[in-house]
């Protein structure tokens, strides 16, 4: 287990430093966020999507874009209006149509630094489809999360075709779908703790698996890391969004294209870019650490441990992660 120990600032000390931006940075450099998600079949889901993508910028994303179905990409567009839009296409009843899904999802991949599916996508033949398409390719990072996990854990058979490069980020309730779709046995705290759970399902996939709760834990299989910055407002809607997006931000600046695809190919490892340092594990743990500081900053500035909204915790993002970057001499 890596050593929890943290810095008076907040900031945990055995934690990557991130680069700082070069002054002729522009936003091409920083990478691009592709977010699919949202429905609007039998219930309305619009807020986890935009909420992402708010997240990703907040994390230094240079570029977002909404994938969205195409009644409802314009309201996304509209909560967070930095980012563009990409329209899934629907039937007549509002659900995303499947045959179309693959040609969206490849749109998707090919505009990409790092692919985000799931938040706000329901369960349906359509996400499931995208879920799908999402996992079998391999040129992208992918973030799994929410809605595309509980499709996932209705088609077992995807570990056949799963090559994507992936971190994903379950609470416990969609930890245990997915566990039972792929016939695997254990539980959270019982039999096993969540660490050896989490890494279990890590090994399974040949993916990072980032285990939300109170002490969210990070896994590759073979590194485990828990987090210490959880704090007790983190319990109210979006803020699990904030998260897919933040960690999808990090990986979209910060993860060279060669460790996108370690898992799943032998690519010759290539001489380190220095302003790409971060692997997937490093990159969703610097995320879980940022996510639960900033709540933190909120609940003092506030003196309170509950009512955070997850659009404040976007907002205080930017400072979480100020003290993660590599210090110069003007700090």
């Amino acid at each position: 287990m890596a050593n929890r120990e943290e810095t008076d600032s907040g900031v945990s000390t055995d934690l990557p430093r991130l680069p700082r931006r070069g002054r002729d940075s522009h936003k091409g450099t920083f990478g691009t966020v592709v977010i699919v998600g949202g429905c609007c079949e039998r219930t309305v889901m619009i807020g986890a999507p935009a909420l992402a993508a708010r997240a990703a910028l907040r994390s230094g994303a240079g570029l977002v874009k909404l994938a969205m179905p195409a009644p409802i990409l314009p309201l996304g567009i509209s909560m967070c209006p930095s980012a563009t839009g990409i329209p899934i296409p629907t039937d007549a009843t509002g659900a995303i149509e499947a045959h179309e899904a693959s040609a969206a999802i490849d749109r998707c991949v090919a505009e990409a630094g790092c692919l985000v599916v799931g938040p706000g996508l329901g369960v349906s033949a359509g996400s499931c489809a995208a879920a799908l398409r999402c996992v079998q390719q391999d040129e992208t990072s992918l973030v799994i999360d929410a809605d595309a996990i509980n499709s996932l854990a209705t088609l077992p058979e995807f570990m056949r075709d799963f090559r994507a490069a992936a971190v994903f980020t379950p609470h416990p309730g969609e930890f245990k779908r997915l566990v039972a779709g792929l016939g695997m046995s254990g539980d959270l705290g019982l039999s096993e703790s969540r660490e050896a759970a989490a890494e279990r399902l890590a090994q399974r996939l040949g993916a990072v698996v980032v285990l939300k709760g109170a002490g969210t834990v990070v896994t590759d299989g073979h590194r485990t890391w828990t987090n210490t910055t959880d704090h007790p407002c983190l319990a109210t809607a979006g803020t699990g969004d904030v998260l897919t997006g933040l960690i999808a931000g990090l990986i979209a600046q910060f993860v060279p294209t060669p460790q996108r695809v370690l898992f799943k190919t032998k690519v010759p490892q290539l001489p380190a870019d220095p302003a790409r340092p971060l692997d997937l594990f490093e990159a969703a743990r610097i995320g879980v650490h940022a996510h639960g500081l900033a709540a933190r900053l909120w609940a003092y500035a506030r003196r309170a441990d509950a009512g955070l909204l997850a659009s404040e915790l976007c907002d205080r993002l930017p400072r979480a992660l100020q003290g993660l970057r590599v210090p110069t001499r003007a700090d």
